[in-house]
């Protein structure tokens, strides 16, 4: 029998059954995947993909300490298990001891589906979305524009067991949509992007007026040279700046003075104000539609995860509270080493500022003479200083000129230097947080709800060609 056929419960028992290490852990992690893609206002391809990848994670001990041992494979069979757990247990044993080493998390209650079959996508995801998607293809092209883009729903059921007795499992959806409209003569070009549980929640029609809007901006075109703008960056933006932002802050890299977060002398900037607004960035496990697992899945160590921490479990965690850093990314092992509270990573981040003016009212509240850019998303961003977390990166897919309150026309692209830690504290203004997919990021982080930021001096540092 395959391990495709094999229900994956079963394979993290024989796993277990199998291995002869000191410990072990067992990740199944059961894919399934459906898509859509269209260009020119038609439908191209679709298709539905299902696999699995098996982790297992051996544990060796020794004198100078546990050694561990990891490895990943898909498509394996049955009969190829022994092979992947001894793999495993060779590593560990040829192993040098692990430092981030601890024993195996016990304690965590069992899920109550972990004899479940598990969760799966199929074409139905889109039995709603694709008629509407239809209209909005017909609109589009009654109205002189050409739609592309794609839509990608996948179900991942993570299956995790280990040998101090560990059954767990989880169900994790994650679906996004992006939506490119084009003139005719393709030199003109916006870009929404949403991201979804389900797809009940997207609009196409809706999406497709927003970007006919864009377009029809983009029909004057004025040039301005580089320089610090008053700028309204929109969820999305803020979304991958702060995605940067969370994945920088290991709370281990700033006690040794090697991040943003390192306070001069020595120690971290914990309980430092970091902005005037009362920002908070928060994760949460079990936040409404954006719900990522309740327990630590790490089929790899790093600066922010341990292989023996799976299974952990996750709590509600503020990284910035009410504009003082709260928090910093740790494991058992950092927190321990550091003496920082333990603070794991989550699979979701949410910025909450206050506000309740939407994107579009803050460009109506812009009424000053000075010039004010409304950017639609960033891409190609690069850390230049981890030090201060300067990054760069490009505007894409129009950016705006704001006058008295009303959009006048779409400028030329910009290259930006800018360091997300620096831009909360600048901030002057911050809007309703909303659920959004960043355009950089998407492929690796989609839970996401931020707020539209007004900043007064945001520095495009030189003009760029990118469109």
């Amino acid at each position: 029998m395959s391990s495709r056929t094999t229900p994956p419960h079963e394979i993290v028992e024989r796993a277990l059954d199998l291995s002869t290490a000191d410990g072990c852990v067992v990740i199944a992690d059961e894919e399934s995947s459906a898509n859509l893609r269209w260009a020119g206002n038609a439908l191209t391809t679709n298709g539905v993909t299902r696999g699995r990848t098996l982790t297992v994670i051996a544990t060796v001990d020794g004198k100078e300490g546990t050694a561990s041992g990891v490895v990943s494979r898909s498509a394996v069979t049955a009969d190829d298990l022994a092979d992947l757990v001894r793999a495993a247990e060779k590593a560990a044993r040829d192993g040098e001891p692990a430092e981030d080493a601890q024993e195996l998390v016990t304690g965590t209650p069992a899920s109550p589906d972990f004899l479940d079959s598990p969760a799966e996508t199929s074409s139905a995801v889109f039995a709603e979305f694709a008629p509407a998607l239809g209209e909005a293809f017909a609109r589009a092209r009654s109205g002189g524009r050409e739609l592309y883009g794609f839509a990608h729903h996948e179900m991942t059921s993570s299956y995790v067991g280990t040998s101090t007795g560990l059954r767990l499992r989880h169900d994790q959806p994650n679906g996004t949509l992006e939506l490119n409209a084009k003139s005719p003569d393709r030199t003109r070009s916006a870009w929404a992007g949403r991201s979804t549980r389900d797809f009940k929640d997207v609009d196409p029609g809706a999406l497709d007026t927003e970007l006919a809007q864009r377009l029809g901006w983009a029909e004057r075109r004025i040039e301005l040279p580089a320089g610090r703008y008053e700028t309204l960056l929109p969820p999305t933006a803020v979304a991958d700046l702060l995605i940067y932002q969370y994945w920088s802050a290991a709370g281990r890299d700033a006690v040794e003075g090697r991040t943003v977060f390192s306070r001069p002398g020595g120690g971290t900037r914990i309980g430092e104000r970091l902005s005037e607004l009362p920002l908070t960035l928060r994760s949460d496990p079990a936040e409404p539609g954006l719900e990522s697992a309740p327990f630590v899945i790490a089929h790899a160590s790093g600066d922010t995860a341990s292989v023996f921490d799976n299974g952990l479990p996750l709590a509600p965690t503020e990284w910035i509270r009410e504009g003082e850093l709260a928090h910093l990314l740790t494991t058992r092992h950092s927190a321990g080493l550091t003496g920082l509270p333990l603070a794991p990573d989550i699979d979701n981040l949410i910025l909450e500022g206050g506000g309740d003016r939407t994107l579009d009212e803050m460009v109506a509240a812009t009424n000053h003479r000075g010039p004010c850019l409304l950017l639609t998303c960033l891409w190609y961003i690069r850390e230049v200083d981890p030090a201060t977390l300067l990054l760069t990166g490009l505007t894409r897919d129009g950016v705006y000129l704001v006058e008295n309150g009303e959009v006048v026309g779409e400028v030329n692209n910009f290259r930006f230097n800018e360091s997300p830690v620096d831009l909360l504290g600048r901030a002057s203004e911050a809007g309703r947080t909303e659920k959004t997919l960043p355009r950089e990021w998407g492929d690796y982080f989609t839970r996401a709800a931020m707020p539209p930021l007004r900043v007064p001096d945001f520095n495009m540092s030189s003009v760029s060609q990118g469109v």
